[in-house]
């Protein structure tokens, strides 16, 4: 859904003077009165859709980011911050698990949040005005349901980020009155979730007529989702198994089809976060959070700038295999025992772009590195062969490689970006699609003891990796599934680890990695052990050394961390009668 200018509901201005003469309605502004209509509710809506990119709340975009690349992806092992020290941060001490409630980071996402939850909240209020008569009962109920969703999602953003966080509702949110947004965070909002959810899949349609608009079965897996995060695993697979079975979605045939413009809002895609450009606005509407995250060249996609958010060297050798195909992992749940990072996948560290670099194409590995990460000597699209350092800011500094997913193809440009930036696309953002119900009905019917089933849903995965589009067929892909009784004979942990490592592989720097950690339970020592050695100097195949992340020497995560602090300016702003409703979280 392209994003339209938001009309302000505002409060009318009192003066001292009584003549009507002064009782002038401001301008640019939309009045109550001209709102309370079909499409001054629907307006209202798309303001409240608006905001799913995190973009237009008032800050910069980048800390609100729908793809949430700084709060799920550089804390996770999965990404570095990358650019060159100094820039950003705000994001270096994120990165380095150095989280201090002043962060700007966290009061944009906090302010987004509740933006969105604030606009959901006013589309409800105003639909169920008894000035909308030109709406029937079952036109306003339907917009109930997508507010209601919207208003789970954004509360669902708040939840995962710290934890204990308010819940403000229609009957609590007035819009003239700043006191009745600062209620106590001491509750927890699950079943709040859970009830906007469930009121959105009793009351949407299966289909929607405009793309980008919650459905039925957005609402459905939006729900299981929050039952997986609370280990509800009975009621999960039902819902799952609801979705996978009578959505009409299903597996794309390739990967990639999951990652290309030309293939938004897909059979895979349950819902989508929609971006576009050449649109009549100033871009901001392709995907404009994210456009940090791009080469540093302007021979490269975005055309240089700005050098942000790159794979890590650990993400990169996660994608090895063994030679019959599977993962290089090991019993332990949390990922301690896995073998895969013992010696790193060859790459050209330290190797400027004109000096040698023979890339050693043997080593086998599976498909979905090279439509996840661009490294040198692979085909990166269809813009030729990543050439390495002259793409990297400072390379030294943030590693070899860089991100794919958002990219687009050169025979693209133009169609797919935006006239006055090459970083601002229409490649949309999958937030739910089918691949995520299948890993996630693997983690239910482990935790239910059905470990073939778990296997049987992670195989799915495997085979389309198999048996789809390559990035470059001079490389050694080697994937299979795993035979099968694999998870009955290694047993559950080795079960758990593997769905774990398959979540790895399918969604790499999509922003969900650090958050499913924590859900998991295991962020302090999966990241302790990644810190450790990520920092130190690398080796690869060939024997050669050279230097890694040496910025994260020492770098610790402990337990305060599975949640961000609460940002400080917002406990200040809370304060009623002196005291603030909001508490911080614990170890801040």
């Amino acid at each position: 859904m392209k994003k339209i200018l938001i009309i302000a509901l505002v409060v009318g201005i009192s003066f001292s003077c009584s003549e009507s003469f002064f009782n002038i309605q401001p301008q640019g502004a939309a009045s109550l009165a001209s709102l309370s209509n079909k499409n001054g509710v629907n307006a209202m809506l798309i303001g409240a859709y608006s905001l799913l990119d995190g973009v237009g709340a008032g800050n910069t975009g980048r800390q609100s980011t729908i793809s949430n690349y700084v709060f799920g992806g550089i804390t996770s092992g999965d990404a570095v911050k990358g650019t060159d020290i100094g820039d950003q941060p705000e994001q270096e001490y994120i990165e380095q698990y150095n989280w201090l409630s002043d962060n700007t980071y966290f009061l944009g996402k906090w302010q987004h949040s509740y933006d969105g939850v604030a606009r959901a909240n006013e589309a409800i209020q105003l639909v169920g005005s008894p000035d909308v008569k030109d709406m029937t009962d079952a036109e306003k109920t339907q917009v109930i349901a997508e507010a209601r969703f919207l208003r789970g999602h954004y509360h669902f953003e708040a939840k995962k980020m710290w934890d204990k966080v308010p819940y403000i509702d229609d009957k609590i949110y007035v819009a003239g009155d700043p006191n009745s947004t600062k209620v106590v965070n001491d509750k927890d909002i699950w079943a709040n979730i859970e009830a906007d959810f469930d009121f959105a899949a009793k009351n949407l349609p299966a289909v929607q007529s405009q793309k980008g608009r919650a459905s039925q079965w957005a609402a459905k897996t939006y729900l299981a989702k929050a039952y997986i995060f609370q280990k509800k695993w009975a009621a999960a697979k039902t819902l799952l198994e609801d979705v996978l079975k009578n959505s009409g979605k299903k597996l794309m045939p390739n990967y990639h089809d999951n990652y290309r413009n030309i293939t938004n809002n897909n059979a895979e895609s349950i819902f989508e976060v929609e971006f576009s450009v050449n649109d009549g606005t100033n871009g901001n509407n392709g995907n404009a959070g994210d456009n940090l995250n791009w080469p540093y060249s302007a021979n490269a996609p975005g055309r240089g700038c700005c050098g942000f958010y790159l794979p890590s060297q650990n993400l990169v050798n996660s994608f090895k295999t063994t030679p019959d195909g599977l993962p290089m992992i090991g019993s332990s749940p949390d990922g301690t025992a896995d073998t895969y990072n013992a010696v790193d996948l060859p790459n050209d560290q330290g190797l400027k772009s004109d000096q040698t670099f023979n890339l050693d194409k043997t080593v086998p590995v599976d498909p979905r590195l090279d439509w996840t990460v661009g490294r040198r000597g692979v085909n990166f699209l269809d813009w030729g062969p990543m050439p390495g350092y002259s793409w990297i800011r400072n390379q030294n500094y943030s590693g070899p490689y860089t991100g794919k997913k958002w990219m687009y193809y050169l025979s693209d440009e133009g169609s797919t970006t935006h006239s006055t930036s090459k970083r601002n696309v229409n490649n949309n953002y999958r937030l739910l699609k089918v691949s995520s119900v299948l890993l996630w009905l693997a983690e239910a019917e482990i935790e239910l003891g059905n470990l073939q089933a778990a296997e049987d849903y992670v195989n799915q995965l495997r085979v389309r990796a198999k048996t789809g589009s390559v990035q470059d067929a001079s490389i050694n892909y080697v994937v299979n599934p795993y035979p099968k009784g694999t998870f009955a004979a290694k047993g559950a942990d080795y079960a758990r680890n593997a769905v774990r490592m398959e979540n790895r592989l399918e969604f790499a720097m999509e922003g969900h990695r650090f958050f499913d950690l924590v859900r998991w339970g295991i962020a302090e020592k999966y990241l302790n052990k990644y810190v450790k050695e990520e920092s130190i100097d690398g080796k690869d195949l060939s024997g050669r050394t050279y230097n890694k992340r040496g910025y994260l020497v020492g770098k610790t995560f402990t337990s305060k961390n599975n949640y961000f602090p609460l940002p400080n300016d917002e406990i200040l702003n809370s304060q009623k009668n002196g005291q603030p409703t909001l508490k911080q979280n614990p170890g801040y």
